[in-house]
């Protein structure tokens, strides 16, 4: 008989993506365990115990120091690591041997930078955090994303000294920058911890969120975005669905099934909208006025006509105007919000797909599957599986 695994997981308990994770992780154990936890609560501040004595088994790991790397390395055990820096994952870099989970960055902010986009901004930000591989790929991706629609983007220089990035000193500062930026314009923060920052920072200079300023953050932490002032909306990464898969792979290293390293990618699914980015920064009133009533009616079985009975103008005049401010058809944009709105409640539901498609404002669920077929490859059915356990 197999004597049950015990796996040492160092995940910041106190972010919503390393809860998230977690809950994967223990998901898969409750399948396929039972399974023994060390866990390290709290922050990014780790421990990790004598793998030895404990009788580890196996690691999941966001290293921090060269502390834990050298415990890691030391413990021989197989290994699954969290957002290596480019530099440790290059060949021949002792960490490069482990398996690796890393979230899909480049994705999350190419999808914040859409959610912006979308609200007709002419003017953009971005606010990092110094040190973090995630955050310097967020910034990339965003400002590449910005760029391409024609646009560029503002990058608040992060203070020099560590003494000046306690939040204390780094407000005023931040509160600063923020003050002197062109208005309107949409933000992206790296993490849902800064765009809560960026928010309070905003309070303190006087600047009117989301009016002047839309802020977007990334993780979908739900505490930290319903307690931020106004709310805070967030790209919600599959970090649970990747958490699972991340067990999974290391109970395959922990029987010797797998030894050559993989990466697991935790992807973006959504934009959940909250008050930080309820605007739309598009000059055209008509445009406005579509825009709001497809969005607030897409749900229910409504079509382009009903759009234009809204709207006192011909249909060839606002389906120039709305092409031109928005990027899309009228269509294009009731079918976008109706398929995103299908997305999240698989995802986040139990509901059969039928109820999906007709909760999301589809006729029939045939035509829904071939909607969502043709935008992803692949069948409702088949996208919540493989998004929960990666089959």
């Amino acid at each position: 008989m197999r004597t049950p695994p015990k796996v040492a997981l160092l995940i910041e308990t106190s972010r919503g993506y390393g809860r998230q994770m977690l809950q994967g992780i223990v998901r898969y154990a409750r399948l396929h365990g039972p399974w023994g936890f060390y866990v390290t609560p709290g922050d990014f501040e780790q421990a990790l115990p004598k793998m030895q004595q404990w009788g580890g088994t196996g690691i999941i790991a966001r290293i921090e120091t060269p502390q834990i790397a050298r415990a890691v390395l030391r413990s021989g055990l197989p290994t699954i690591v969290l957002d290596l820096p480019e530099r440790q994952s290059q060949p021949g870099r002792p960490l490069a041997r482990f398996s690796e989970v890393a979230s899909d960055s480049v994705q999350a902010a190419a999808m914040a930078a859409g959610h912006l986009l979308e609200r007709g901004f002419r003017h953009y930000a971005f606010v990092g955090t110094a040190g973090r591989v995630w955050s310097d790929r967020r910034q990339a991706s965003f400002c590449q994303t910005v760029a391409a629609a024609g646009f560029a983007v503002h990058v608040f220089p992060a203070p020099a000294s560590c003494r000046e990035r306690v939040w204390e000193r780094e407000q005023p500062i931040l509160a600063q920058w923020l003050e002197q930026l062109p208005k309107p314009l949409g933000l992206m923060a790296c993490n849902d911890d800064r765009g809560r920052e960026v928010l309070e920072a905003c309070r303190a200079a006087g600047i009117r969120v989301p009016e002047e300023l839309a802020v977007i953050g990334v993780d979908n932490d739900e505490l930290l975005c319903d307690l931020a002032d106004p709310p805070l909306s967030s790209v919600a990464l599959n970090a649970e669905g990747v958490g699972y898969r991340a067990a999974g792979l290391l109970d395959q290293l922990m029987r010797g099934r797998v030894r050559k390293p993989q990466r697991l990618v935790a992807e973006p699914l959504h934009v959940v909208t909250r008050r930080s980015t309820e605007i739309v920064a598009i000059d055209d009133p008509e445009v406005v006025a579509a825009l709001r009533f497809l969005h607030d009616h897409a749900a229910e079985p409504i079509r382009v006509e009903d759009v234009l009975r809204q709207i006192a103008i011909s249909r060839r005049n606002l389906e120039l105007r709305f092409q031109t401010a928005v990027g899309r058809t009228l269509h294009a944009e009731l079918q976008r919000v109706r398929l995103e709105r299908a997305q999240r409640m698989l995802i986040e539901t139990d509901l059969p797909v039928p109820e999906v498609a007709r909760t999301a404002g589809y006729s029939t669920a045939c035509y829904f599957i071939q909607v969502f077929r043709r935008a992803h490859g692949t069948t409702p059915a088949k996208y919540r599986r493989q998004l929960r356990t990666g089959a």
